[in-house]
Order: C-alpha cells, then sequence, then structure tokens
C-alpha cells in the first residue's frame, strides 16, 4: 500500500514540474527585440489642446414683465359681440341632448314613404329614433340632414367673446353595423 502511494506522490510530482521545465528556456529573445524596436521608435508630438473661447453670456432682465408665480390679474371681460345667433335656451332639452355628440352612434335608418329616421344608441344602450329639426349632443345641435350613412347637424357655441358661432358636426353610422367594411 505504501508503494502505490509513493508512486502516486512521484507521478503527481513530476506532473507539476513538467510544465514548469518548459518555461525554464530563454525563448524571450523575440519578445525583448519587439520591446527594443517600439523604444527606438521616434516619439511623437500631442497636439496642443484647442483654444477655448468665452461663451458669451446673456443677461435676462424681466423687470418689466409680470411675475409668473403670481395670479394674473383679472382683465375687464370682453365687451358681448352683437350677433343675432343665439341658441334657443328657453325651449325643452331632448333626450339626446344629455350625451356628449362623441358619445352617441348612429346604428340605422328607417324609411317609410315621405319621412326619413335615423337610429341612434346612447350610452345607456337604450335606442332613440331621430329626424331633421330635432337636437342631440351637449353643443345645441339641430339636425338638418339624415343620410343612409351619416346624420348631419349644425351646433351653436361659444365664440369665447361672449357671442355665438354655428359649427358643422356629422354623426356616422358606427362600423359594428357596416360590418367593418371602409367606404
Amino acid at each position: 500500500m505504501k508503494s502505490s502511494m509513493r508512486r502516486c506522490a512521484i507521478i503527481s510530482g513530476l506532473l507539476v514540474c513538467l510544465p514548469l521545465a518548459g518555461c525554464s528556456g530563454d525563448n524571450l529573445a523575440d519578445l525583448r527585440n519587439y520591446v527594443q524596436e517600439i523604444k527606438a521608435r521616434p516619439k511623437g508630438k500631442i497636439p496642443p489642446l484647442p483654444e477655448i473661447k468665452p461663451h458669451e453670456t446673456y443677461a435676462y432682465s424681466a423687470a418689466g414683465l409680470r411675475d409668473p408665480f403670481a395670479p394674473p390679474q383679472a382683465a375687464a371681460p370682453p365687451a358681448p359681440v352683437a350677433n343675432k345667433l343665439t341658441p334657443d335656451t328657453h325651449r325643452q332639452k331632448e333626450v339626446l341632448e344629455e350625451y356628449p355628440l362623441d358619445a352617441l352612434k348612429m346604428v340605422g335608418t328607417v324609411k317609410n314613404s315621405n319621412e326619413t329616421w335615423s337610429l341612434v344608441r346612447a350610452p345607456d344602450g337604450i335606442i332613440y329614433r331621430v329626424r331633421p329639426n330635432n337636437y342631440m349632443g351637449q353643443n345645441f345641435g339641430k339636425i338638418v340632414r339624415i343620410s343612409d350613412e351619416s346624420i348631419d347637424l349644425v351646433e351653436t357655441i361659444e365664440d369665447g367673446q361672449g357671442g355665438w358661432l354655428e359649427r358643422p358636426a356629422s354623426l356616422v353610422l358606427s362600423e359594428e353595423q357596416t360590418g367593418g367594411k371602409q367606404k
């Protein structure tokens, strides 16, 4: 048993010393030549740093302007613009005037011999029947024309200066009713 352990110790010692024996020779001559060659090269010049130009300063003067952190001074309200266009606020509002126009969906049309009605779904799921001269939307939208594909109306909105403006709007047949077809 001792002899086998001795053999293992000798073999492992040889295995450790064998790779070190490969490093014992002076095979560094080519490395030394390369280092001498690099050292013999002429030294280069480092270019000087570019001249730094002084930055032009800007004097911000806001002495004549109002403080942005102070509340603005109340301006006098603009004089009301005298125009004859005003919505009829005394008439009884229709059911579809409770909803914004973009919340309503046109789902179809119904025609009889002399009249065309449009079917409109409200956000609560109820379907209403409308015809020209009915109102819908929250901007006094009056229906002016009904076709198979759309409801055209004119909304009366405030212009921000005390007057009123008319703008056209429309409600088109929803895609779920057309089967997603593009026209």
